[in-house]
Formats: C-alpha cells, sequence, structure tokens
C-alpha cells in the first residue's frame, strides 16, 4: 500500500477530482485570515478546534445516514449518536479547554464559554467556519449521498473516523508552539500549523482516490472515512 501510495499516477489521478482541490483550497483558506487579519497561532488553533465540531456535526448525519442499510446497523445507529454525541462532544470540550488555558486566555469554562471564546479569538473567524462547513457539505452530499457510501459503510466505522483528526491537531498545536518558543517567531508556529494541516488533508484527498478504486483495505478504508 505504501509504494502505491507514493505512486505519482495516484496523486495525479487524486487531483484530477475537482473535490481533492476543495479539500486543497479549504485547508490553505486559513493564510488569507493571516494576511488580511494578521491572525496567530491562537486564532488559527480556534479555527482547527471549530472545525472538530463541524465534522463532529457531519459525523452524525453520516450517522444516521448509515442506518438505511438495515435493521442492525438503524439499532446501532440509534444507540452511537446519542453516545457518540457526549463521548466526542466531551472529547472536544477538553481539547478546547486545553488550548483556551494554553492561549491564557480567562472567562468562564462552560462549553459555550469555550466556544465563543474560539468564534472571537479572530477576525472574520464566523466566516472561515462557514467556508469549513460548505466544505464538509459538500463531501456529504456527493460522496456520501451522490455516490453511495452511506450503502457501504456501517455506524462503527463512522463513529470513529473524527478521532484522528483531533490527535493531528493535538500534534500541530505542540510542535508549533515549540517552535514559537524557541525561534521567538511566532509566524513560523502559524506556518508549521498550517503546513501540517496540508499535508494531512493531502494524505486524506489521496486516501479517498484509493478508496474509491477499491484499493484499500478494510482498516485503511475506515481511516480514510475521516474525510
Amino acid at each position: 500500500m505504501t509504494s502505491r501510495f507514493f505512486d505519482p499516477s495516484l496523486v495525479a489521478r487524486t487531483y484530477r477530482d475537482p473535490l481533492a482541490w476543495l479539500s486543497l483550497g479549504t485547508d490553505l483558506v486559513p493564510i488569507i485570515a493571516i494576511i488580511l487579519f494578521q491572525w496567530g497561532p491562537t486564532p488559527l488553533v480556534a479555527l482547527y478546534w471549530l472545525e472538530n465540531l463541524v465534522i463532529g456535526g457531519y459525523t452524525i448525519l453520516r450517522l444516521a445516514g448509515s442506518a438505511v442499510t438495515g435493521l442492525g446497523n438503524l439499532l446501532l445507529a440509534l444507540f452511537m449518536i446519542p453516545f457518540f454525541t457526549l463521548h466526542y462532544g466531551m472529547f472536544c470540550y477538553g481539547h478546547g479547554i486545553f488550548i483556551k488555558s494554553f492561549s491564557g486566555a480567562g472567562g468562564g469554562d462552560g462549553y459555550m464559554d469555550v466556544v465563543n471564546w474560539a468564534l472571537g479569538s479572530g477576525e472574520g473567524m464566523a466566516w472561515f467556519v462557514a467556508v469549513i462547513a460548505a466544505s464538509n457539505m459538500v463531501f456529504y452530499l456527493i460522496d456520501f449521498i451522490g455516490k453511495g457510501e452511506l450503502r457501504r459503510t456501517n455506524p462503527a466505522a463512522e463513529m470513529f473516523a473524527p478521532y484522528g483528526r483531533i490527535v493531528t491537531l493535538h500534534v500541530a498545536i505542540i510542535l508549533g508552539a515549540f517552535l514559537s518558543i524557541a525561534t521567538q517567531q511566532p509566524l513560523l508556529g502559524v506556518l508549521v500549523l498550517i503546513l501540517i494541516r496540508v499535508v494531512f488533508g493531502i494524505v486524506l484527498s489521496v486516501l479517498r482516490r484509493m478508496r474509491l478504486e477499491g484499493q484499500l483495505g478494510k482498516l485503511a478504508d475506515t481511516f480514510a472515512q475521516a474525510l
């Protein structure tokens, strides 16, 4: 699989799909915020945290969609939707508290306090979140609904898919903060955050292409659904 993953023809096929370019463009959108609104590391990290909430919302929609394939999946989805909402919600809350505290921000520690802090951490934040939400909607409608992915997945695979993104973001925060402190160059930390997110997005786009072409094993296919 590794050799196929780095196959130039696979990458070329990946980016013949307009959705791969949509994904890349969405990942590069924060550069606009840096140029126009002088965003630093804090609003960028807050944006990626809000993206995790958006992904959680679409995961609930995917869980609901996966229920159409049979009674077993329906019963599983009825259990997993509230379980995921609670578990992923608390997972995101803990991560949100971490990044809010890491930024040195004050205020309350309730869930909406963290959400409001994130939305207010950078100028134009709501618009950038809307772009991410719209991009996810396109993938949901075209891949999950239009291409019938909902009939090839199951609630268990959908429930676990988003957690890898939070781990990636957490690693990016630590690396970006370390470089910012070590070099005393906040911009370097911002660029590292964006670079990690872009590379992660490219990996997901290639995995998506491999999944569409039937080249993935079951485990990798589950990971690829994180897109």
